[in-house]
């Protein structure tokens, strides 16, 4: 067992770790897979027969219904290939462990829902694209990379209000003197919320969570309704102050900002790439305002992700630590801290021994030992 299980005093015994484990071990296989399965069908799309063939059914259509109307082709064909694993992983094996508390009809709706969703942010980014290339042939790059950063910008600052509500329902929290109580939570953490609401979240899950959501006039307290009707006002305020600590120390905008950086960055080296004759030959493109680039784009785009996600996840376990510590600052409340990551842990079945090319590769969270180690190590 990892030394940080029991430092500072049993924190978890051999039972729960070992139950974590087989809740997540095949979790992450199901994961790697679907990562394998779409570069694999980005890849085929790019460069294979399939690709041409997928194309075929759009050519001949003006260049900006090809853009649409392909990139739509593409993003339901990765959707549809990942549906399988998505299903075993959102449905069969949460409902094996006791999580989820949907239908079969409510999760295919959610998924649809999703696959929708989906389907919309890969047509406005792609389209944009070939646009800015037809539009401003010499000025492209700069036009692309504004825009896919106005993108990040717009969808940050407008999903909490058009998104959210697509998959849950929310009200106003009932509790006047819980809600007033998390209120001035968040006025001494220097972050005031416009609203305090409650998650429908029990027609999904018995998982427990709460967040910070929105920008500015936007923003807003959003605790489940899992975690509300446990009763314990302790962890409650507890997790809040921790979603009010990202907010105090900017997170969102930090990471709004290099996201947009990232794809602006991004555009600048698809501009270089698409200079390579052969390059644009294997992919069967005309040129950078040909749709055809279009699964390479998105091909590219996974890579570039893969290549990042690690540096990317440790700087959010860094945010996670710097909210822990806030949480703890701002309530003074050392036993709810303890409680709420215990329990957390327990009941949301988090892992607390992962492998290490798991931790770096899908964890954005310290591990719940590793979290209640370091508030010990203050004590």
């Amino acid at each position: 067992m990892d030394s940080t299980l029991s430092s500072g005093g049993q924190i978890f015994d051999s039972e729960q770790v070992e139950r974590a484990r087989r809740y997540h071990r095949p979790a992450y296989l199901a994961r790697v897979i679907g990562i394998v399965l779409g570069l694999l069908i980005l890849g085929s799309l790019s460069f294979g027969g399939f690709g041409d063939w997928l194309f075929g059914l759009v050519d001949g259509l003006a260049w900006w219904g090809e853009a649409i109307a392909f990139s739509a082709l593409v993003a339901l064909v990765g959707s549809l290939v990942a549906t399988p694993i998505a299903f075993w992983r959102g449905y069969l094996h949460e409902r094996r462990w006791g999580f989820s508390t949907q239908t079969l009809g409510s999760w295919a709706s959610d998924r649809s829902k999703g696959v929708a969703i989906g389907v919309a942010l890969t047509v406005i980014p792609m389209f944009g694209l070939i646009a800015s290339v037809h539009l401003f042939p010499s000025w492209w790059p700069l036009v692309a990379a504004l825009g896919g950063a106005a993108i990040v910008f717009v969808v940050t600052f407008l999903a909490p209000v058009l998104l959210e509500p697509v998959f849950n329902r929310f009200a106003p929290l009932q509790d006047d003197v819980l809600a007033r109580a998390l209120r001035r939570l968040a006025d001494q953490a220097g972050v005031p919320v416009r609203e305090v609401l409650v998650a429908d979240a029990s027609r999904r899950t018995t998982k427990h969570n709460a967040y910070v959501s929105g920008i500015g006039k936007t923003r807003r307290v959003v605790v489940w309704d899992t975690l509300l009707d446990r009763g314990e006002p302790g962890e409650l305020r507890l997790v809040v102050a921790h979603e009010l600590g990202h907010r105090r120390f900017r997170h969102v905008a930090i990471g709004t900002a290099i996201a947009m950086a990232g794809t602006a960055l991004f555009v600048l080296g698809l501009w270089v790439l698409f200079r390579w004759d052969e390059l644009l030959a294997a992919i069967g493109a005309d040129g950078p305002g040909d749709p055809r680039v279009i699964p390479f784009v998105l091909f590219a785009g996974t890579v570039a992700e893969l290549v990042l996600r690690p540096f990317a996840l440790a700087l959010s376990r860094r945010w996670e630590r710097d909210a822990d510590r806030f949480s703890l600052e701002l309530t003074g409340d050392a036993e709810a801290y303890e409680a709420t990551h215990r329990n957390l842990a327990i009941s949301n079945l988090g892992d607390l021994d992962p492998p290490k090319a798991a931790y770096l590769f899908f964890f954005s969270h310290p591990t719940a030992p590793e979290r209640l180690a370091a508030a010990r190590s203050r004590d």
